[in-house]
């Protein structure tokens, strides 16, 4: 898998670093409020493990799958909700946790479903921002780093279901991905 990876863009430490940063911002932000987590899986689960582990408050977790790319390298553009959430979101201040900020049309249908549900507030947490392929307007409340277009893999992150237990965030290369 390593000889995959093209370059190291996050370590591992810098990823500590950044999940600790975040997690100590939300916990100041979210004190005394009633904060849920909302993973999108699959992508975040490794980044929602680090973070839920890094805020020092009360907070309840739950997960959604969405599918919207395949087996491909971009986005279809379809969202399909394939689990969905277990929690009514009712009296919660909803915090989406996410991978990866890239097009925005993902995270912009679930933002939009998951306030239609009635929660007291709703707000976005990205590890990544990708700021470069954006095609709608969507901006996280938190960013842990903004990263150039390229592929990325590693630390949740994946290529045809591969390199998710990566420990860093790593570039792909291209002719790995026919890029």
């Amino acid at each position: 898998m390593r000889n995959d990876v093209k370059e190291i863009l996050l370590s591992e430490e810098q990823l500590a670093e950044i999940v600790h940063k975040i997690g100590a911002q939300i916990s100041e932000d979210y004190r005394g409020k009633n904060l849920l987590l909302v993973s999108v899986l699959k992508g975040s689960v490794v980044f929602m493990a680090d973070l839920m582990r890094a805020i020092d408050i009360p907070c309840r977790v739950d997960f959604m799958s969405v599918s919207s790319y395949g087996s491909g390298v971009k986005t279809s553009g379809v969202v399909k909700i394939v689990k969905d959430l277990d929690i009514p979101l009712a009296g919660y201040d909803v915090l989406v946790v996410e991978d990866i900020l890239d097009s925005g049309m993902t995270l912009s249908y679930i933002l939009e479903l998951l306030r239609s549900r009635g929660p007291r507030s709703i707000r976005l947490c990205a590890l990544l921002d990708k700021p470069e392929r954006r095609k709608v307007p969507v901006q996280a409340d938190y960013v842990g780093a903004t990263v150039p277009d390229e592929f990325l893999i590693g630390y949740g992150l994946d290529y045809d279901e591969k390199y998710r237990n990566l420990p860093f965030v790593g570039i792909l290369k291209p002719e790995v991905y026919g890029g």
